[in-house]
């Protein structure tokens, strides 16, 4: 069983190696004179904390269980598919307009700026968001004794959602990619595929899985207080950074507002019909 001093311990490693890996990536970034590899960085960097807390748990208590071997392998799945992703999509690309506009108001010291600002606030929000997760890794599981505690509720609903989740994240970037990618389509609103039952599949999906992996962690102590964690990335992505952003860039865009009208904002459900 998990002591409070053992659970510290892989919580506090855990911390420290997210540390060092957002070091690495500010080294990285700095060197080739673009912020923008940090989001490159920013998926696997979740599944640093998560699997030195379980590596670290396990080395402490000389236990581990499937609850934690399946939250691993999910975090697993979506940092690779998400890094991926965005190192595709980004290759060869000059820096983020974001992070370049960032470096235009700064003008001096762009590094140690960058560091607080850029990396280590997104690190933040890694050991934020990740809360369900290396919360599992660190605490007393269930055990897997018997069928009751196998089978779960908590641990297949939560892969369940988490896989919604993931199909909308997947879909959603790797349909607007290649939408993208033919010269007829620029300029033109991305209305196919999930996109026709919500604005933001891809943001839809990125806050389920995380609501997913909250149901999974419910059935460990105190589990309940890792709902901090998708509460804070739904928040972030509604009202902060994704879907307020997009909006603001398609502003004024007539086509995109016809769009808007006819598309649920977030939840997926059935478009309107087309006015004639």
């Amino acid at each position: 069983m998990a002591t409070l001093e053992n659970m510290l311990i892989a919580l506090g490693i855990s911390g420290i190696a997210l540390f060092i890996y957002i070091f690495i990536a500010f080294i990285v970034g700095t060197v080739r004179k673009n912020n923008g590899l940090m989001d490159i960085f920013y998926g696997p960097a979740y599944f640093v904390t998560s699997i030195t807390a379980f590596i670290v748990s396990v080395i402490l208590n000389n236990t581990f269980c499937i609850r934690q071997i399946i939250v691993n392998i999910l975090v697993f799945l979506w940092a690779l598919r998400l890094g991926s992703y965005i190192y595709i999509r980004n290759h060869g690309k000059p820096e983020d307009y974001r992070y370049a506009a960032m470096r235009e108001r700064w003008k001096t010291n762009i590094a140690i700026k960058s560091f607080f600002k850029v990396y280590l606030f997104q690190g933040i929000i890694v050991f934020l968001v990740d809360i369900p997760v290396w919360f599992i890794n660190i605490s007393s599981n269930p055990p897997v004794s018997n069928l009751l505690d196998f089978f779960g509720v908590t641990l297949w609903l939560g892969a369940l959602i988490w896989g919604i989740g993931f199909i909308f994240e997947t879909t959603g970037d790797w349909s607007l990619y290649q939408f993208l990618q033919k010269p007829e389509n620029r300029g033109k609103v991305m209305d196919k595929s999930v996109w026709k039952y919500t604005q933001h599949p891809n943001y839809f999906g990125e806050v389920t899985q995380w609501w997913g992996l909250f149901i999974i962690a419910l059935a460990v102590p105190f589990g309940f207080i890792t709902f901090i964690g998708p509460a804070y990335i739904t928040f972030q992505i509604i009202k902060v950074s994704g879907v307020k952003l997009l909006d603001k860039h398609f502003e004024g865009n007539e086509e995109y507002a016809a769009y808007k009208r006819r598309t649920s904002s977030f939840i997926p459900w059935f478009p309107k019909k087309k006015k004639e």
